[in-house]
């Protein structure tokens, strides 16, 4: 099984998160709200996908917000964990995706196994702290429902097979 767990203010990253578990299969999927749940559904999965958008300035969502410092107490060593994050690429370029990174530097710290990285190709942004060291590929699927919304469906698909590969993968 696994967790989704996603905040989300407009409706956009719960659509993607409710899409994921549409492609994935909703028998192998669980979302959660972590407005509603906070940080609990962790303890009973060790695959999971977490949702971040990036508000403003690279800000972290309000939800996201109550329960950032929880996330420091959290042993993930023993979980694969993927990421999702929703930005705004050409209003916010100095800041796209940032929450993702800054999601992504916690739960690492935490001894994740991280999985799903995605390519930079086809985005035009200034700055993002969600990138990996080679600048390369973000930490997690880059989706921009304000600027390429077009793009979502396809990056979903392909991304899902990327994941699920990596969650059937030996540890």
């Amino acid at each position: 099984m696994i967790a989704i767990i996603y905040g989300s203010t407009t409706g956009n990253t719960s659509d993607a998160a409710v899409k994921i578990q549409d492609i994935l299969g909703e028998e192998e999927v669980e979302l959660f709200d972590v407005k509603d749940v906070g940080l609990d559904a962790l303890e009973y999965f060790d695959n999971i996908i977490f949702a971040i958008p990036t508000w403003d300035y690279g800000e972290v969502q309000t939800d996201w917000q109550d329960v950032w410092d929880d996330i420091d107490e959290v042993d993930f060593s023993d979980k694969t964990v993927a990421f999702l994050g929703m930005g705004d690429q050409f209003a916010y370029a100095e800041w796209f995706q940032d929450a993702m990174g800054m999601l992504h530097d916690k739960v690492k710290a935490r001894g994740a196994t991280i999985i799903g990285h995605w390519p930079v190709a086809g985005y035009e942004f200034d700055e993002s702290k969600a990138l990996t060291e080679d600048k390369q590929h973000f930490v997690g699927l880059a989706l921009d429902e304000d600027c390429q919304p077009g793009m979502t469906e396809q990056r979903l698909n392909d991304w899902c097979e990327i994941v699920k590969a990596g969650f059937m993968a030996p540890a």
